[in-house]
């Protein structure tokens, strides 16, 4: 799934394709996209894009007059950049925005229909479904720490939770872990205070360090490779390849659809935390589903 890095570099891409370029058309070619009925989609077209906004996962076009385009891409959706009036050939094909300079086309591989569309007429709608996560570049450690300790969850859960911290998922929590040399199964509420500013720190750091690559790539072009497995990540779908800090093997623990990725020599004192005891306790902590997850809001 598309996370603060990657949706940060589509959206700086966007940036210099539609911005203060009209919508002309949108097409949707699957009928499980929109998630709204007003105001209408078409409604849209023949506006000017005057802004672009990342919410959480999500993807945030601003029109004329307060009319806003929110994509979530969910697991499996993907933009591309392609010639203005692309067809929409193919089922994984879902929906095109036209532009006079070129057309966005949403994909989603697989059968399950995730990805959504929603469109608000104002301020408020758009925020009615921010999940409430705090942003990381403009919090302090001290809020950090409130945010990730409302409740004793596993540092992999609370990282992960869009309620509290907003962008973050499965890949980069793995990657922000192993930086911190912390164990995924730790309890929020025990850590002891130079860890919290190890986790701050490489929460930063390692979401930086990410859109800082990604937005160098995208330069050379869209970013058409968004992919949440990276040759040169640390720990995220590397099980049994080499640790890059230490070169011991990277372990797993799976549970349900979900998998989180670490290095034991780093993260847990040489402990191998997958076992069926450790797999539950980081199973029950967690939601059934990636749908589950991506639903939750702060109330």
């Amino acid at each position: 799934m598309p996370e603060l890095p990657d949706i940060a570099a589509y959206i700086g891409a966007l940036e210099e394709r539609i911005v203060g370029q009209p919508l002309e058309h949108v097409r949707i070619a699957s009928a499980f996209l929109l998630r709204t009925a007003q105001p209408p989609v078409a409604s849209a077209e023949g506006r000017l894009v005057r802004e672009l906004r990342r919410i959480g996962k999500r993807i945030a076009i601003g029109l004329d007059d307060d009319l806003w385009l929110v994509l979530h891409l969910m697991i499996a959706g993907r933009l591309h950049w392609k010639p203005a009036g692309a067809k929409l050939a193919g089922r994984n094909n879902l929906a095109a925005f036209d532009f006079p300079n070129g057309s966005l086309v949403l994909t989603e591989a697989g059968t399950k229909r995730r990805a959504s569309l929603h469109v608000f007429d104002n301020e408020e709608g758009l925020q009615s479904i921010d999940p409430g996560g705090i942003e990381v570049f403009a919090t302090s450690l001290d809020s950090f720490r409130s945010a990730l300790t409302a409740e004793n969850r596993t540092l992999k859960r609370a990282l992960t939770d869009p309620r509290i911290l907003s962008g973050i998922g499965n890949a980069y929590s793995d990657e922000i872990l192993h930086a911190a040399q912390l164990s995924p199964i730790t309890l929020t509420h025990k850590l002891h205070p130079q860890e919290w500013e190890r986790l701050f720190t490489a929460t930063r750091n390692t979401l930086q360090l990410w859109i800082d690559r990604l937005q160098s790539e995208s330069k050379a072009g869209f970013p058409e490779k968004v992919t949440a497995f990276r040759k040169d990540m640390a720990v995220h779908g590397r099980y049994g390849e080499p640790c890059p800090r230490c070169g011991q093997k990277v372990q797993r623990i799976r549970y349900a659809d979900n998998e989180t990725n670490y290095c034991a020599q780093c993260q847990t004192g040489g402990k191998i935390l997958a076992d069926r005891s450790l797999s539950r306790l980081l199973g029950a902590d967690w939601p059934r589903t990636l749908d589950e997850l991506e639903a939750l809001k702060r109330r």
